[in-house]
């Protein structure tokens, strides 16, 4: 069915920039996905005090100058960083691209709670006068904060904006700039999501309360999806945003091409604010096949959410049970077991360090993974060691976040 599309409502995707807590652009990521290398760190935050995070460590200079990074976010800081380097990697001669033709689309968890705190903190000092509230806080704070710090960045004169969709963000803003794109609303597409949580105390402070948070002596060990020895989530940072473009675009300017995207689907729970609902999560994942017109034994890679708590994991994979049955041939893999909870920009993320795989033909593994938890049972699934697949063509992305939002992208290789 998507092939049967002219090229110009064929979406692809042709520049890929990141920051994660084990790589600055997708070849360090990719490296550090095969070689089992973790990004979970030691990490200190302000009341809550010690505890564990992904901490990304990109180069904030590279296109800012100080003063532009002091009267941002961090959160702008990583979608500038990610932006400009897909905007590289496309090989995009973006001198000579209409600005106002480009749109930017970033999905994220939460945004402004970090800047809140901080000038919270700040006139403590003053006896918490206001008269010391920051005149940049406003700006800071906005929900279409980190999209905006891009246009600035760029010069983007398109639309922009961000979509709140709590950790299936990174998938919605892919999803996002494919929709704009089809519907004509831009030419090129900068979409994906980002995440500056482990900035605020208050989401460690709550996953902690919630006994969602996961610890460990060894940090490189603490995030441990589908183990039965799993105690929660690693809180991490970092941003991936996409270039698309129409396949007829792509190839008029001899682009490379990581992937089509031919199916995606969201859709919402409806039953609890923080617990997963499995019925809801598979419909979503046979919405997306059936749009991209495959069947189950077409995917050859699955991506999956799971985020390392107890509920979450074994309800994800009932839901894929239940999609892809017994037979073994769809492998499953999970990308947060190296990082973290990316938390927006998570779906993102983990989409792009499973892209490789099209030339490569490798599955990187789940690490950590040392006693497998029956309730998340998967056949196919790739434990503690990358698998040579021979021939991966299509990748599920599955990311799903509080209050039952659930999003589902699938890409083909071209």
């Amino acid at each position: 069915m998507i092939a049967q599309r002219p090229d110009h409502e064929r979406i692809v995707i042709t520049g890929v920039g990141l920051t994660a807590p084990n790589g600055n652009s997708l070849p360090e990521f990719r490296q550090a996905l095969l070689a089992n290398r973790s990004g979970v760190s030691p990490y200190e935050i302000r009341y809550f005090g010690p505890t564990l995070a992904g901490v990304c460590n990109f180069d904030e200079l590279r296109y800012q100058r100080r003063k532009e990074v002091r009267r941002g976010t961090r959160a702008g800081s990583i979608g500038i960083f990610c932006a400009r380097e897909a905007v590289l990697d496309a090989g995009l001669d973006w001198e000579n691209v209409d600005k106002s033709a480009v749109g930017v689309y970033v999905g994220v968890t939460e945004h402004g709670n970090v800047e809140t705190e901080n000038e919270i903190y700040l006139i403590k000092a003053y006896d918490y006068d206001t008269k010391f509230w920051s005149h940049h806080h406003n700006p800071r704070t906005v929900a279409n904060n980190p999209a905006g710090e891009i246009t600035l960045n760029l010069g983007i004169t398109g639309p922009h904006y961000t979509l709140g969709a709590a950790c299936a963000a990174g998938n919605a803003g892919l999803i996002q700039g494919l929709q704009m794109l089809r519907i004509g609303d831009c030419d090129l597409a900068l979409c994906g999501g980002v995440s500056e949580s482990i900035h605020t105390f208050g989401i460690f402070a709550s996953f902690n309360s919630q006994g969602a948070l996961a610890r460990h002596d060894d940090p490189a060990k603490a995030s441990r999806p589908f183990d039965a020895a799993r105690n929660g989530i690693v809180v991490a940072e970092g941003g991936c945003m996409f270039v698309l473009e129409r396949l007829s675009d792509a190839r008029s300017r001899g682009a490379k091409v990581y992937g089509e995207v031919i199916g995606y689907a969201m859709n919402s729970d409806a039953s609890d604010f923080v617990l997963p609902n499995p019925d809801r999560q598979a419909e979503c994942v046979r919405l997306a096949m059936r749009r991209a017109g495959l069947n189950p034994q077409d995917v050859d890679l699955v991506s999956t959410h799971a985020t390392g708590t107890t509920s979450g994991d074994a309800q994800e994979c009932q839901a894929l049970r239940s999609v892809f049955g017994a037979d073994g041939r769809t492998l499953f893999n999970n990308t947060k077991s190296f990082i973290g909870h990316a938390m927006g920009a998570a779906g993102a993320l983990e989409l792009a360090g499973n892209l490789p795989a099209f030339d490569d033909g490798v599955c990187h593994a789940t690490i950590n993974l040392d006693e497998l938890d029956p309730e998340c049972e998967l056949p196919g699934l790739v434990a503690n060691q990358p698998r040579e697949a021979g021939r991966i063509r299509v990748i599920l992305n599955n990311s799903f976040g509080m209050l039952g939002t659930n999003s589902v992208v699938i890409v083909r290789k071209t």
